[in-house]
């Protein structure tokens, strides 16, 4: 897509921050890229070029901006359809190199290129016309900008910084983060060495699109969250992580929303720092922080709400399922208080900096090779202890289908063939697991109840029928309606 130029500029004079992390600007007379929101004087009409994403303008040798930062800018948020062929496969690839960036591994485009049945030829070419650059481009500013919002925001040594961004030697990092941004990581730290943070935690900053309903967040959270694994304070949301989640170790996280920047500042546990890039990726996947709530908002007008509702997402794909089958036929509460007691008997204790955060949730393994008696003993009855034994036991086989922006019919038919799995909780733990934007869980009687009193709908056709005109975000219309029946 070719962006107006004049258009863009009207953006940039607006400071629109509907248009944040979908538009980025080039002053030729600095070098220096921003995104439209960025605060400094605005900059001749002449001097600015436009670019859809940074690696754009890191390939024609821009570099980011150290006040509006570009690399904690949201993602584009673009819808899973609506898009030709070519470049929903071109989105598919970039998705995908996300997740390289997380991991460190080196890239394979012919696997890849396989498995969306297209020639390792074709998907460079549709790759380079939808983003404008090589994917080996698109994937090493990803990995630059990782690094730089560590050596801005953490005391993580260099060396570190450089494995924690997906780089393979510490050599290799250097040498391209003196080639693209003209100046030594070291040199970075330096100049803004009075904005660390003093603490062991790892410390970054994330931003979202505003508005942001974090009241209606936070308060979903809360009724979910498992006593002893996650802790709602205000804005501000404590957790532990088991081992296997986003690393080898198990670890804490704390995020604290600041509305008044649209910002989020998270800290992590130092035994999470070698999977920072993951933790953050799945951070803004667990709070939706790339959500385009504008977009979202035009979509749903039919319903009540105020845009800034968000999809809240997992960070714990394992401890969601079974949360999700302890919550069947019964209230949000009495299965808050059985995930409690499944923590108390199974997790592992983990040492935070909060009294009241301090038990892992069990691993899939542990769960797996319990006898089914002593879940039942906790008060869950037998054929939910069963259920939640049978998904443990197949955790392997669905972890795969869970990874990021998997499609969710694999997933949802592999836990509806699981005994004690019914198609409301497979689309639930897909619609929250998958951060599925599309999700609309079949017979769900809140849904049913609220689109009866709102359009007099009576049976789940009819509903399927009306809901067609929310797509692709049906999961927000139904916290929606789910939230209409509260108010």
């Amino acid at each position: 897509m070719t962006l107006d130029a004049d258009a863009a500029y009207l953006v940039l004079k607006a400071r629109d921050a509907r248009f944040d992390g979908r538009l980025f600007v080039g002053v030729t007379s600095t070098r220096v890229y921003c995104r439209p929101i960025c605060r400094v004087r605005t900059p001749k009409r002449e001097n600015c070029r436009f670019f859809e994403t940074p690696a754009q303008a890191e390939a024609e040798a821009f570099r980011p901006c150290m006040k509006c930062r570009p690399e904690i800018a949201p993602g584009p948020g673009l819808a899973w359809s609506v898009m030709d062929a070519s470049r929903t496969l071109a989105r598919q690839a970039a998705d995908w190199l996300d997740e390289q960036a997380a991991t460190g591994e080196a890239p394979a485009l012919t696997s890849l290129a396989a498995r969306l049945g297209v020639s390792d030829r074709h998907l460079r070419r549709i790759f380079q016309a939808e983003h404008g650059v090589t994917p080996v481009q698109y994937l090493q500013t990803r990995r630059l900008l990782m690094a730089k919002q560590l050596l801005t925001d953490s005391r993580m040594p260099v060396a570190q910084v450089a494995m924690a961004s997906g780089f393979g030697s510490l050599r290799r990092f250097n040498a391209a983060f003196a080639q693209s941004y003209r100046m030594s990581p070291t040199r970075l730290r330096g100049d803004v060495d009075d904005a660390l943070d003093s603490g062991d935690a790892v410390c970054v900053t994330l931003s979202y699109r505003a508005p942001y309903d974090t009241a209606r967040l936070m308060r979903f959270l809360a009724q979910r969250a498992v006593p002893g694994v996650e802790e709602i304070d205000g804005l501000v949301v404590r957790r532990t992580l088991r081992a296997g989640v986003v690393s080898d170790s198990a670890g804490w996280i704390q995020a604290e929303f600041v509305p008044p920047s649209a910002r989020v500042r998270l800290r992590f546990a130092p035994a999470l720092a070698s999977a920072s890039a993951r933790v953050v990726a799945a951070v803004r996947r667990w709070l939706d922080l790339d959500a385009a709530p504008h977009t979202i908002g035009d979509a749903l007008r039919a319903l009540p709400g105020d845009e800034g509702l968000r999809l809240p997402g997992s960070l714990d794909a394992f401890e969601l399922a079974v949360r999700a089958v302890l919550g069947q036929q019964v209230t949000v509460a009495a299965a808050r208080t059985l995930a409690r007691r499944v923590v108390e008997r199974f997790g592992e204790p983990l040492a935070t900096p909060w009294e009241s955060v301090t038990r892992t949730f069990p691993a899939p393994a542990l769960l797996a090779r319990t006898a089914p008696e002593r879940i039942a003993e906790l008060g869950i009855i037998r054929t939910r202890a069963n259920a939640i034994i049978g998904i443990a036991a197949a955790w392997d086989e669905l972890a795969p289908k869970i990874a990021v922006h998997q499609p969710p019919e694999p997933l949802i038919d592999a836990l509806c063939a699981l005994p004690g799995i019914g198609p409301w909780t497979a689309h639930y733990i897909a619609m929250r697991a998958l951060s599925w934007p599309d999700a609309f869980p079949p017979n769900d009687v809140a849904v049913l109840k609220a689109m009866k009193q709102l359009f007099d709908c009576g049976s789940q056709r009819a509903a399927d029928d009306i809901a067609r005109a929310w797509r692709p975000w049906r999961a927000y219309a139904v916290l929606r309606l789910w939230n209409s029946l509260e108010t």
